[in-house]
């Protein structure tokens, strides 16, 4: 007797793997989150298929293969209405990057999109309407962006940085709050007990050349970084040139960096202070770290709330809905932080108020006690169990998925 073949149905394909397409663009407060929900997607699920949707004018075009994620680039142009008269082709530029968003996805084969914000984050939530596809967005300002108040309408499935965002987007009662979504590295850092943190800083400070006895003070214009910060420390760098207690390391970006170089090596500065263009090892800087001097990107603040790091915070006066100083007000009003005007952001000004700050320990010690990490340093992962939920993949996590 000859045995009968297996039935073809024993024989079924192993299904696709998870496949997550996320929109995320312009600045590093809308890559950095989306990096951190990559991270999170990959560690729950190992063998994910993440990619990302940017164009080819912002910092994606570099942070994103850095990496080690495909980007995929549309030709989207901003949310913005200094456009002018070029406002009437955004319409045009929606449709056509929705339809090239909406290609990406199902060559992805993917299974979900997300859209974190900034204006690559609109056609990816588009094209995945398009397509058929659930979508996820996620809002880290306390005042939502243009570009997620848009998609908030194509979608029932958002997450909020901040409980306030929720009242400025379409449906937003239901919201999630997840916290801003920040890197392992810096998570963690909320989790160290006292003696690991005190290790911690002790190596984080040799790696950065902090001299023994000296407090450092971080100028941290954001992934750009800011003229007015900048100009602030290198003309604080030049007046306390002669202190022997205080170390300023300044973030200026790459375009000013030469020019801060300079100056602070024409006008003495450079004894006290460092100018770099990025700052790459963001977990080693706040742990050595006294205080920082900041712009209020939502990013920015939950890695502050997260880090409990004491910070003085200067809005960007120039976001839309004046959204970077409702941010700054969530560590301000909790009296993690204290809230300067961009106008008032002179070396003058700053040596008047951190002068104080730093000769008084216990004063940073309380402002460091009032952070509050809140959801922060868990954000990636109740965002990844929010996409995992959509997707349809809740066999995949269901650690994850308990915190939903």
């Amino acid at each position: 007797m000859t045995s009968s073949p297996p039935h073809s149905s024993s024989r079924r394909p192993p299904p696709p793997p998870l496949s997550v397409v996320i929109g995320a663009g312009g600045t590093g407060g809308h890559i950095y989150p989306g990096l951190a929900l990559a991270e999170a997607l990959r560690a729950a699920v190992p063998d994910a298929v993440v990619s990302f949707i940017g164009t080819e004018r912002g910092l994606e075009t570099e942070l994103i293969p850095a990496a080690g994620y495909r980007l995929h680039t549309v030709d989207m142009i901003p949310f913005d209405p200094a456009l002018g008269a070029k406002r009437y082709l955004l319409p045009a530029a929606l449709l056509r990057s929705a339809g090239q968003a909406r290609a990406v996805i199902r060559a992805q084969g993917a299974h979900v999109a997300v859209g974190m914000g900034g204006y690559p984050s609109a056609p990816a939530v588009l094209g995945a309407r398009l397509a058929g596809l659930p979508a996820v967005i996620h809002e880290s300002n306390a005042v939502p962006g243009r570009a997620n108040q848009f998609a908030a309408r194509l979608t029932p499935h958002m997450a909020v940085a901040f409980d306030r965002s929720r009242e400025h987007l379409a449906g937003g009662a239901g919201a999630l709050t997840t916290g801003m979504p920040i890197s392992a590295a810096l998570s963690g850092l909320a989790e160290l007990s006292r003696p690991e943190r005190a290790a911690l800083r002790a190596r984080a400070r040799r790696e950065l050349g902090v001299p023994d006895g000296r407090r450092l003070v971080v100028f941290n214009g954001g992934s750009l970084g800011a003229v007015r910060l900048t100009s602030a420390a290198a003309g604080l760098a030049a007046a306390w040139q002669a202190r022997e207690d205080v170390q300023l390391l300044i973030k200026t970006g790459p375009a000013a960096l030469a020019d801060t170089v300079a100056g602070l090596s024409a006008s003495g500065g450079q004894r006290i202070a460092r100018a770099v263009p990025y700052l790459d090892r963001m977990d080693l800087v706040y742990a050595a770290a006294d205080l920082v001097v900041c712009r209020a990107g939502s990013a920015t603040v939950a890695e502050l709330a997260a880090t409990g790091v004491p910070a003085v915070l200067v809005p960007y006066p120039h976001a839309p809905g004046d959204h970077q100083t409702h941010n700054a007000r969530v560590l301000s009003d909790a009296g993690a932080g204290l809230l300067l005007a961009d106008a008032e952001a002179t070396a003058d000004r700053l040596a008047e108020l951190l002068a104080p700050l730093l000769a008084d320990p216990a004063r940073l010690a309380a402002m460091a006690g009032a952070a509050d990490p809140g959801p922060h340093a868990r954000a990636a992962e109740l965002l990844a169990s929010q996409v995992l939920r959509v997707a349809g993949f809740p066999s995949f996590s269901p650690t994850l998925l308990e915190l939903v």
